[in-house]
């Protein structure tokens, strides 16, 4: 009994997400358009740059503002009224309107992608516009309204609205006798006094609007990493996935190595000589003075191995030699299709000029 909980432990520890998300899960997630991000960082700049621009661009502002309402006040409102005359006024202000906000466009635009671009940068997935029947489950929408990320949006938002809320009710305090005083002032120094007070208000709320995204990007960076923790048994079966089944892998290995023993014990009967230990290595040797400028090895093994060269050249009439130092530096240092390392020429030499003696013909 004890054994059997200690298993079912042991498998529920394998399957807590306490690990880090692998690159490949990470790639995977990016792809599906799943990244660190927040919505409210771009808004936020676009909000402050926008009202920055009102100081920048006042003039501009200014000047389109008094065409757009200077004609009709002055000109249209005294213009016969006909369908032609309506249509050119509707599209002489409509004209004017878009002068007048394409800055604005321009700048939340321009804002928009370079604030998404520095949080996760360059990404370009149709994976997100994919319909998810999923989505349309009133359990799984029921469960994200009550759930804790809903829970930290709505205080988010609350947050928010106090604060601006107090940064409004402080800074309207505090001209509270200037506001007053401007029932007794020309219309002029009233509206500038209005648009100074407003432009200030946008920059005060702009400016704290990004501090509190800044700190929503990194919860949503927190949450991020959290939704792609990883188990060890997810790590496990990636790996599997990428690499391959160590099972079948190792069936693999077994047939390659299978094959080249084949190939290898197909050559033995092509050497020259078969120098052993006796028992524990065995190496084939082939010289051929036309072709080759060394003796080269065609088979070498170990135990089991060198018994099976011992064979087949016994079988089909290699000879084999005994010499322990000289099989074992063979089988170290030289590999299958190599030739011998040149500080061995001279014992092999020897040993093949005894080979040859034995079979009498010298090379």
């Amino acid at each position: 009994m004890r054994s059997y909980r200690w298993t079912l432990d042991l498998q529920l520890f394998s399957q807590e997400k306490t690990e880090r998300a692998t690159p490949k899960k990470r790639d995977e997630a990016r792809q599906k358009g799943q990244v660190a991000k927040s919505h409210e960082l771009p808004g936020a700049f676009i909000m402050m740059f926008i009202f920055f621009s009102f100081i920048m661009l006042g003039g501009y502002y200014k000047q389109r503002l008094i065409l757009m309402f200077g004609l009709m006040l002055e000109q249209d409102l005294l213009m016969d009224v006909s369908v032609g005359n309506v249509i050119s006024m509707f599209s002489d202000l409509i004209m004017q309107g878009l002068m007048l906000l394409a800055p604005m466009f321009a700048i939340a635009i321009i804002v928009a992608l370079l604030g998404n671009y520095l949080q996760f940068g360059f990404l370009l997935t149709g994976e997100s516009l994919k319909m998810d029947l999923g989505k349309l489950s009133p359990l799984k929408g029921f469960k994200n309204i009550f759930s804790m990320r809903s829970v930290a949006e709505f205080v988010k938002n609350i947050l928010k609205l106090l604060v601006i809320g107090l940064i409004v009710y402080l800074t309207l305090w505090n001209e509270r006798g200037h506001i007053l005083s401007l029932a007794r002032v020309p219309v002029e120094s009233m509206f500038s006094y209005v648009a100074s007070i407003t432009i200030r208000l946008g920059l005060e709320i702009g400016a704290v609007l990004i501090i509190l995204a800044v700190f929503d990007f990194l919860y949503q960076k927190y949450e991020h990493e959290k939704s792609l923790k990883m188990s060890k048994q997810d790590i496990k079966d990636e790996h599997k996935k990428s690499e391959g089944d160590p099972l079948i892998k190792g069936k693999i290995r077994e047939r390659q190595r299978r094959m080249a023993l084949q190939r290898m014990m197909q050559d033995v009967p092509k050497a020259d000589v078969v120098i052993t230990n006796p028992t524990h290595f065995a190496i084939a040797l082939q010289y051929d003075s036309s072709k080759m400028e060394a003796p080269t090895v065609v088979a070498k093994g170990m135990d089991f191995v060198a018994l099976r060269i011992r064979e087949a050249a016994k079988e089909h009439g290699v000879i084999t030699m005994e010499n322990k130092p000289l099989a074992r530096a063979l089988y170290e240092r030289a590999e299958i299709g190599e030739t011998i390392p040149a500080d061995l020429f001279q014992a092999v030499a020897e040993v093949l000029a005894y080979v040859y003696k034995l079979k009498g013909r010298v090379k």
